[in-house]
């Protein structure tokens, strides 16, 4: 269901083609018992990547039955393989009934790292520091988001010409091509790879910006995707001092359509208890798939441990990146 997003009464009509008559309700008692024994290690993983220095955010609507609001699943992932980080990848899903900033501190609450994330308000929110329970993170936005809003308004002018959008995205993707001749580069090299080549690039588009937004009706999209660059401009080049951080959130981007594809698949979760179920067996099954595990033999071998008393001060040999596991990884018997 949640590795190869094949909706529960699929499944059951399957088996029945083979003689094996299973009801639906019995697969979903079997996946919602099997959450509940895998719980303590989305807890543990959650742990783990809050005290990571950087973290990938973001959130996606989550269509549940019988809610006359929509719920949202939110996502902290991290991948610090772009730049040889120590740490193995992995992300965490959480389901919420909203997307406002109240369920973000849920989920990232005591974090003091660097938050990647686009511009929604929410995250600036969580950060903002009259706030009693405001996070100590700071915010690094997004131009992978930021460059789509110029791609929509040169698409939108087609046939016209859209000069500002298409000069923009230009100069951004000359600020992309440093990134690729940087990626794999340890932390250090990148820092000093983007302080030589990007920067410059930075101050003069940051220029330009300026320049332009003075000779446009300021409420075209054209004046509001320039307003927008300047307002987030401290966080969309913050990557530029520190290493480890990405130009954009491509990471915890990819780890969304996993939910997005279930959730076009299965239409909907029955409950919020069967959202928070997807929530912790995503998280372990992506996070496993990240690290080159198969899913199917990580899962067998955690929960025959789980049930049968595995104590829980060992909860670490028993996580996707475990030697265990990744000893095995390319295993061509056991591809994720």
């Amino acid at each position: 269901k949640y590795h190869w997003h094949l909706p529960l009464y699929r499944q059951a009509q399957m088996l029945a083609t083979h003689g094996i008559a299973i009801d639906r309700s019995t697969l979903a008692f079997w996946v919602g018992y099997a959450a509940q024994e895998l719980k303590p290690l989305w807890h543990r993983l959650r742990e783990l990547l809050l005290a990571s220095s950087k973290l990938c955010v973001d959130e996606t609507p989550a269509p549940v039955r019988g809610r006359t609001k929509t719920g949202y699943f939110w996502a902290l992932s991290r991948d610090d393989r772009p730049w040889a980080g120590p740490d193995p990848p992995g992300v965490v899903y959480a389901y919420a009934p909203g997307r406002g900033a109240v369920h973000g501190l849920r989920l990232l609450e005591g974090y003091r790292g660097i938050i990647h994330c686009d511009g929604y308000q929410a995250y600036k929110t969580m950060t903002r520091e009259t706030r009693a329970d405001a996070l100590s993170g700071t915010l690094a936005f997004c131009w992978s988001h930021l460059r789509r809003q110029f791609v929509k308004i040169e698409r939108e002018a087609a046939p016209a010409p859209a000069p500002v959008a298409r000069e923009a995205l230009k100069r951004i993707a000359q600020l992309y091509a440093v990134e690729k001749a940087l990626r794999g580069r340890s932390d250090a090299e990148r820092r000093a790879g983007r302080q030589a080549h990007a920067r410059p690039l930075a101050i003069a588009l940051k220029q330009w910006f300026e320049a332009k937004l003075d000779h446009l009706a300021q409420k075209s999209d054209t004046a509001k995707a320039l307003r927008y660059a300047l307002r987030h401009w401290d966080g969309l080049t913050l990557y530029l001092d520190d290493g480890r951080i990405e130009m954009d959130t491509s990471a915890v981007e990819r780890a969304m359509r996993p939910i997005k594809l279930n959730a076009k698949n299965s239409l909907f979760a029955g409950c919020d208890e069967g959202a928070e179920s997807w929530a912790v067996l995503a998280s372990l099954i992506e996070t496993c798939k990240l690290n080159s595990v198969s899913a199917e033999h990580w899962l067998s071998d955690v929960l025959a441990k789980l049930v049968n008393g595995w104590p829980a001060a060992r909860l670490d040999e028993l996580l996707p990146w475990a030697s265990t596991y990744t000893m095995h990884a390319h295993d061509p018997r056991l591809a994720a």
